[in-house]
This record gives C-alpha cells, sequence and structure tokens, in this order.
C-alpha cells in the first residue's frame, strides 16, 4: 500500500502544482491583458496626437520642395551670372590694364624727349651765354686789376702800406 499511497500523494501534489501554475498563468495571462491594453491605449493616443503634426509636416514639406527647388535654380543661375561677369570685368581690367601700360611707356617717352631737350637747352644756354660772360667778365677783371696796378704805381711813391693792402685785395 504504500506505493499506491506514495503514487496518490505524488498525483495530489502534482495537481495542486498544477493548479498553481494554470493560477499564476492565469494572472500573468491578466496582467498582460491589462498592461497590453493600457500600452495599445497610449500608442492610440500618441497615434492621434502625432498625426496631425505628421500631417502638417507633410504638408508643409510638400509646400516647401518646390520653393527649395526654385531656390536652388536661382542660386545656380545667380553663380553663372556672377561667374560670367567676373570674367567680363576680368577682360575688362586686363584691357585697361594693357591700355594705361601703353599709355605710360609714351608718357615716359615724352617726358624723356622733354627732358633731354631742356638738358639740351640748359647746355646750349651754358654754353653760348655764360661763355661770352665769362669772357666779359675776365675782361672786367683783367681792367681792373690793370686800373689797380696803375693806381699802386701811383700810390707806391706816396704810401709804402698800401700795396700790401691791395695785394690782399688781389688775392681775396
Amino acid at each position: 500500500m504504500q506505493l499506491q499511497t506514495v503514487v496518490m500523494l505524488f498525483s495530489i501534489v502534482t495537481a495542486i502544482a498544477l493548479l498553481v501554475q494554470v493560477g499564476i498563468l492565469t494572472a500573468l495571462f491578466l496582467q498582460l491583458k491589462r498592461t497590453t491594453e493600457s500600452i495599445n491605449k497610449t500608442v492610440n493616443d500618441l497615434n492621434t496626437r502625432v498625426s496631425p503634426i505628421l500631417t502638417r509636416t507633410q504638408l508643409m514639406l510638400d509646400d516647401t520642395q518646390p520653393k527649395l527647388a526654385n531656390l536652388v535654380e536661382d542660386a545656380s543661375q545667380i553663380v553663372y551670372l556672377a561667374r560670367s561677369q567676373a570674367q567680363k570685368m576680368d577682360k575688362v581690367m586686363n584691357e585697361a590694364t594693357d591700355r594705361m601700360r601703353g599709355q605710360i611707356v609714351r608718357a615716359d617717352r615724352i617726358l624723356t624727349g622733354t627732358l633731354e631737350a631742356v638738358e639740351d637747352a640748359g647746355f646750349a644756354v651754358r654754353r653760348n651765354f655764360m661763355g661770352p660772360v665769362q669772357k666779359a667778365s675776365a675782361l672786367v677783371q683783367g681792367i681792373k686789376i690793370g686800373l689797380d696796378v696803375l693806381r699802386s704805381r701811383r700810390g707806391h711813391r706816396s704810401n709804402v702800406h698800401e700795396p700790401v693792402e691791395q695785394e690782399d685785395e688781389l688775392f681775396i
């Protein structure tokens, strides 16, 4: 009898364990069902709140996309025009620089010719005017010395100290 009792006892313990497991699984199921309902409610609430925002965002993107495309196209055209204008400006500046360089060379030639003419004129004035003036000055100086010598001969007889002064004047 003992084996039957042990089997019966084992069957009762197993039945109780199964009932406890069923109870725990039922509780887990009910808790999971409540959690799932709560998550579904939160998701639905979030969906109702986010859906209008997403709709508005989509509308704004749909509205903005053509404007952005036009903006990019306009920017591309502005860059093209700016590049074209920069190339034209570069060409104009190169032409102006070349012309200016030519004018500077021309002005340099004119100025060089003028300076040479002024130098030649100065040389001619010195040669043609100063030469005779120096000759006339030398002639006047010679006459003055001659007069001084004549005076000194006359004055030598009367004053012995005067020739020293006259010699000093000649020296200066």
